[in-house]
C-alpha cells in the first residue's frame, strides 16, 4: 500500500547538505573489541609547587599555608602559620594515568593543576608528592619541574596572560612504584569485551576464533566472548591474543539515520530501507508589503493632513517536485532519487521525522 506524504516542506536534503552512508565492511577483532583487564588506572595527589617568581598563592590560601607549615616540621623546622608569609609556594593538584602492564621504576607524565588562588605556576618545581589510586594505595611519586603552555606578565590592569599559566605538565615526572598485578590468561582463558554490544556481531567473532582455533570460544552476551587458551599457547598468552586480534570480522551495525541540524549533514548506514513512499516537494511563499501615503483636507476646510498605512498581501506557491520511491530502496537509491528535488537543512529534517512518523523508513533517527 502506498503511503503519500505531502508535506508544505519537504525532502531529504542533500544538494544543500553534506550526506554519506556507511556499511560494514570487513575490519580486525582489534579495531571493535579488547582484551578484559588491559585497561588504565587513574592516579591522584596533593603537593607543593615551590620556586615561583612571586606568583604563587597569597595568605588567604589555608591549605598552602599548612601544607608548607607540615613540610618544613617534617625537615625539624619550626616555624609560626602567622608569621609564614610566602607567595612563590603553590598548592597542587597532580595527577596521572597508569598504563596496563608498567613495572616498578617506568616513568609515567603528570598533569598538575593549581586549586589555589596562584597567578601562574610556569617555572615551578612540583615536591615530592604521592599518587594514590581509588583504593587509597601509593602507586607512584611525582616530582620535578613543572612547564605550562601559557604566561602571565605584568600586574593588576596592565597584565597579560597567555593560555592557561595555572595547569602544566610535568613529562616522564613520575616513577612508578607499585605494579599492577596482571592475571592475563592466568585461569587458562580471557575474555573479549566489544566496544559496541550487539548479538550479530559478538556471534561472527565467535565464529570467528572458533574457525581458526577450534571450539574456544563462547559468547556470553552481547558484549563479551570468553576465550579458553589453547594448551599450546599457555605459555605465550601474548602471541595468543595478537593472533585473535588479527582475525578478520564484518560488524553489524543497527540501521541508523545520524543528522546533524547545525551543520546540515546526514550520514546513513548501509542497512537503511525505506517503504513504497512519494514524497512531495513545495512551499507556499507569502509577502506583506506596508507602504505609507499621506492625505490632504479639502481646501479652506478644517480638516488636518493624515498618514494612511496601505498593507498589500502577495502569496504565491511555487511549483512541487515529486518522487516516488518504490519498496526496499537502499539508501543509494534513496540519496541518487531525492538529490534531483532541493530542499534546505531544516526542510531535509522535518522530512526524516514525517518518513519515520509514517512508518516508511526503517532506521533510528537520530538528530544531534
Amino acid at each position: 500500500m502506498k503511503k503519500i506524504f505531502t508535506l508544505a516542506t519537504l525532502m531529504l536534503c542533500l544538494a544543500l547538505t553534506t550526506t554519506a552512508w556507511a556499511e560494514s565492511s570487513v575490519t580486525r577483532i582489534k579495531d571493535i573489541a579488547k582484551v578484559q583487564g588491559v585497561r588504565s588506572n587513574q592516579l591522584m595527589g596533593y603537593g607543593l609547587v615551590v620556586g615561583l617568581p612571586g606568583t604563587g598563592d597569597s595568605d588567604d590560601t589555608w591549605q598552602m599555608i599548612q601544607s608548607t607549615v607540615s613540610l618544613l616540621r617534617n625537615f625539624g623546622i619550626t616555624v609560626n602559620a602567622a608569621d609564614l608569609d610566602s607567595d612563590n609556594v603553590a598548592a597542587v593538584m597532580v595527577t596521572a594515568t597508569l598504563p596496563p602492564f608498567v613495572r616498578e621504576g617506568d616513568t609515567i607524565d603528570v598533569v598538575v593543576s593549581s586549586m589555589g588562588d596562584a597567578d601562574s605556576i610556569q617555572g615551578g618545581v612540583l615536591l615530592q608528592t604521592p599518587l594514590r589510586a581509588a583504593n587509597g594505595d601509593v602507586y607512584a611519586v611525582a616530582q620535578g619541574s613543572v612547564s605550562t603552555g601559557g604566561f602571565v606578565a605584568g600586574r593588576g590592569n596592565n597584565r597579560a596572560q597567555r593560555n592557561f599559566p595555572t595547569a602544566g605538565s610535568i613529562p616522564n615526572g613520575a616513577i612508578v612504584e607499585r605494579t599492577l598485578e596482571d592475571d592475563l590468561g592466568r585461569n587458562g582463558q580471557i575474555s573479549l569485551s566489544l566496544a559496541s554490544s550487539d548479538f550479530t556481531t559478538a556471534a561472527r567473532i565467535t565464529n570467528a576464533i572458533n574457525a581458526a582455533y577450534g571450539n574456544v570460544a563462547h559468547a556470553a552476551n552481547p558484549g563479551r566472548v570468553d576465550i579458553a587458551i589453547p594448551s599450546y599457547y599457555r605459555a605465550n598468552v601474548v602471541q595468543f591474543v595478537a593472533s585473535i586480534e588479527d582475525l578478520p570480522v564484518v560488524p553489524d551495525n543497527i540501521a541508523k539515520v545520524v543528522v546533524n541540524e547545525r551543520t546540515g549533514t546526514i550520514v546513513m548506514g548501509g542497512n537503511v530501507h525505506v517503504d513504497e513512499c512519494a514524497i512531495t516537494q513545495g512551499g507556499l511563499s507569502i509577502r506583506i508589503n506596508r507602504t505609507e501615503s499621506g492625505e490632504q483636507p479639502a481646501p479652506y476646510s478644517y480638516g488636518t493632513s493624515m498618514v494612511i498605512k496601505n498593507t498589500d498581501i502577495n502569496a504565491r506557491e511555487e511549483r512541487s517536485s515529486s518522487v516516488v520511491l518504490p519498496a526496499t530502496t537502499s539508501v543509494s537509491d534513496v540519496i541518487g532519487a531525492l538529490n534531483a528535488v532541493g530542499a534546505s537543512p531544516r526542510d531535509c529534517i522535518s522530512i526524516l521525522q514525517a518518513m519515520k512518523a509514517a512508518g516508511a523508513i526503517h532506521a533510528v533517527l537520530e538528530i544531534v
